[in-house]
């Protein structure tokens, strides 16, 4: 797009004719937001994840979110593509995954033992506890939990990317997205505000919070399963508003 253009004139236009040349302008126009996601996204994968096959994927979403924006609604249009993008990445990312949905279904029964063990004791619960409220080894608990951590990504914490986003967008206002779902977050905890704020949207890994906090990542994944567990039904919460 040359320095003259006028992207409002573009838009017009493509809403009216449909053409395909102007789509792919448009496409150029935003590819950027394409490489913002994937980079975000980038900082949770393992390093055999190759950032062009990210790319590949956020523009599938991309061109998707070009044709279904709808200006009525009070959206900017990187506020409206940004969770298109992202999703259209982790199905990508999601037809790569190879743990079973059976250790996925496993790993959330162990969460949320977790979070109720944390309560009920008024502590972070020691492997050996949480493995005897699943009924399982605590050996097995551990495999499940390296398992986990050497798939391609934790699909799970993606998922909750892609929920806050959603829980956002029909409220939020142009250029304002951190804002809102810092609302929604503002309802946990301290500790679990920080983290969830670090790893969500600032783009840090486990290990990185934890030496800012001066933790071990492993007290940091703890917390942070128990921070988005709670997130995810405070979440459920809001849309039944």
């Amino acid at each position: 797009m040359s320095p003259g253009e006028d992207l409002d004139q573009i838009w017009r236009e493509y809403r009216v004719t449909g053409d395909p040349g102007l789509r792919n302008r448009l496409v150029l126009q935003y590819a950027p937001l394409v490489k913002y996601v994937a980079g975000r996204l980038r900082t949770r994968m393992p390093e055999s994840v190759d950032q062009d096959d990210l790319v590949s994927d956020g523009v599938l979403g991309l061109m998707d979110a070009i044709e279904r924006f709808e200006p009525a609604r009070g959206l900017s249009f990187q506020t409206f593509a940004v969770p298109r993008i992202r999703g259209a990445i982790i199905d990508g990312m999601r037809s790569m995954d190879f743990v079973p949905r059976s250790v996925r279904d496993k790993l959330r029964t162990v969460h949320r033992a977790q979070v109720v063990l944390e309560e009920r004791l008024g502590r972070t619960p020691e492997d050996t506890e949480v493995a005897q409220e699943v009924g399982i080894p605590v050996q097995q608990l551990r495999d499940l939990s390296r398992q986990a951590s050497s798939s391609h990504a934790n699909l799970d914490d993606f998922d909750l990317a892609d929920e806050l986003s959603s829980a956002a967008d029909a409220t939020v206002e142009q250029g304002d997205v951190n804002a809102s779902l810092m609302r929604v977050v503002d309802q946990l905890g301290e500790r679990d505000q920080v983290i969830i704020a670090l790893y969500y949207f600032e783009g840090l890994t486990l290990a990185e919070i934890g030496q800012v906090l001066g933790v071990t990542e492993s007290r940091v994944s703890q917390v942070h399963r128990r921070a988005t567990t709670s997130l995810r039904e405070k979440l459920l919460a809001l849309e039944s508003v």
